[in-house]
C-alpha cells in the first residue's frame, strides 16, 4: 500500500487552500455588494387624516375655562382602522367629562397607517387630545 501524498495532519489545511482557490476566480465573476447598508426609516406612528376630529368640548367645562389634556392609548390595524375595543385613557385630565368626551371622539379618529420601514403595521399609540379655551390663549382640537 502506498502512502498518501499529503500526511493526514495537513489534509484540514489543504482542504480550505483549496476552498480559497476555488473562490478567487477571475474579477468579472465577483459580486460587488453596495458601499452603504439601505437607510432604514424604522417605525412611523399613524397620522390623523381628518382635520376636524369632531372633540366636543362639554359645555359646563368650557363655561368655567377649565382646560386639560387627556391621553389616550389607541390601537390602529395596518390599514389604519381603530380598534374600537382598544380603547382606554393612558393618562387622565383629573377631569371625568373631559376624559369621556376624548374617549367619545376616539371613534371619529381616521389615521393612515404607522409604517415600518415603508411597510404597513399595527401598531398601539398613545394620543394626546387637548381641552384649550379660546378665551385663555388656546384652541380646541
Amino acid at each position: 500500500m502506498r502512502p498518501p501524498a499529503f500526511p493526514p495532519s495537513r489534509l484540514p489545511a489543504l482542504a480550505v487552500i483549496a476552498a480559497l482557490a476555488a473562490c478567487s476566480g477571475p474579477k468579472s465573476s465577483t459580486v460587488k455588494l453596495p458601499s452603504g447598508t439601505p437607510e432604514r426609516r424604522g417605525l412611523e406612528p399613524p397620522v390623523v387624516i381628518n382635520p376636524d376630529p369632531g372633540v366636543e368640548y362639554p359645555a359646563a367645562l368650557f363655561e368655567q375655562g377649565i382646560e386639560g389634556k387627556v391621553v389616550l392609548r389607541l390601537f390602529v390595524d395596518s390599514t389604519g382602522h381603530l380598534v374600537r375595543d382598544s380603547t382606554r385613557i393612558a393618562e387622565s385630565s383629573g377631569y371625568p367629562a373631559l376624559d369621556s368626551a376624548a374617549l367619545s371622539a376616539a371613534a371619529g379618529f381616521r389615521f393612515a397607517p404607522a409604517r415600518d420601514n415603508d411597510v404597513p403595521v399595527s401598531v398601539a399609540f398613545l394620543q394626546p387630545v387637548q381641552f384649550r379655551h379660546p378665551q385663555r390663549g388656546g384652541t380646541t382640537p
